[in-house]
């Protein structure tokens, strides 16, 4: 085995390492199908959230990223609503890893294979951006879970390569509004582990796909996913704030940070 290794060309042995780390990332992603098909009916609130942090924490380790928070403490334990910018499938699962939470996300994630399916079943709230009366919709039921969970919304819309924060939509910020609870803006970033600077692998932007975003995310293997909490925005204070503001203050919180 050992001679066999050496003989082995560098780019023989890459693609044996990519084949290896796909392999346990679809491994992980079977398991995590049985556990929401087989064990989540049966479980509580806190032990679902204990399975989808662990699953979360250990999906970021196949793919060698390490995860770094700034100012968890911010955080209420009472429900809030979470604003942040949007770089990659990964933000999901990075957030998760953190603290488990529930998603509203665009309607076309729901029709990814196997991941869509598994965000359904963790309750992601889904959205037709197109659509305005859908989106009033959305924000009566964001509303109704915000007075018992918190949520978590990516308000520029799309994704970017995080060099920059796109305007924030609105519209969402209306439930945090209407459940009178607080809005905290979440920067995240990706960062190379031996230049500390941003990185652009994880970007899953325009027409990529999610199998190219996770190959292009698995070439680079010294990935930091940093996420920084930010003062909230206290959208329960006064008559006068309303939901443009409160969009507005966590965006141009998020951008200054980044």
């Amino acid at each position: 085995m050992k001679k066999l290794s050496q003989n082995l060309k560098p780019i023989e042995m890459s693609k044996i390492i990519r084949v290896w780390i796909w392999t346990q990332i679809w491994v992980h992603v079977i398991c995590g199908v049985c556990t929401l098909s087989f064990i989540f009916p049966f479980l509580d609130r806190k032990s679902k959230d204990r399975k989808i942090q662990e699953w979360s924490k250990h999906l970021l380790k196949i793919f060698n990223i390490k995860l770094v928070v700034q100012d968890a403490a911010l955080l209420t334990n009472t429900p809030h609503l979470i604003a942040s910018n949007h770089i990659s499938w990964l933000d999901i699962h990075v957030i998760n890893a953190f603290k488990p939470i529930r998603f509203v996300a665009k309607s076309e994630v729901e029709g990814w294979p196997i991941f869509g399916w598994m965000a359904k079943q963790l309750g992601t709230v889904f959205i037709r951006r197109d659509n305005t009366r859908h989106a009033r919709q959305v924000v009566g039921q964001m509303a109704e879970v915000l007075k018992t969970e918190s949520i978590c919304i990516f308000p520029e819309g799309t994704s970017t390569v995080g060099a920059t924060v796109l305007p924030f939509k609105p519209n969402l910020f209306e439930s945090a509004i209407a459940a009178n609870v607080p809005a905290f803006p979440l920067a995240i970033q990706y960062l190379s582990k031996t230049s500390g600077l941003r990185s652009e692998s994880p970007a899953f932007i325009g027409d990529m796909g999610l199998l190219e975003s996770m190959s292009n995310t698995i070439q680079n293997r010294s990935l930091i996913a940093q996420i920084i909490i930010l003062s909230p925005c206290p959208s329960s204070q006064g008559s006068n704030i309303d939901r443009k503001q409160v969009a507005v203050y966590c965006q141009e919180s998020i951008a200054k940070t980044l």
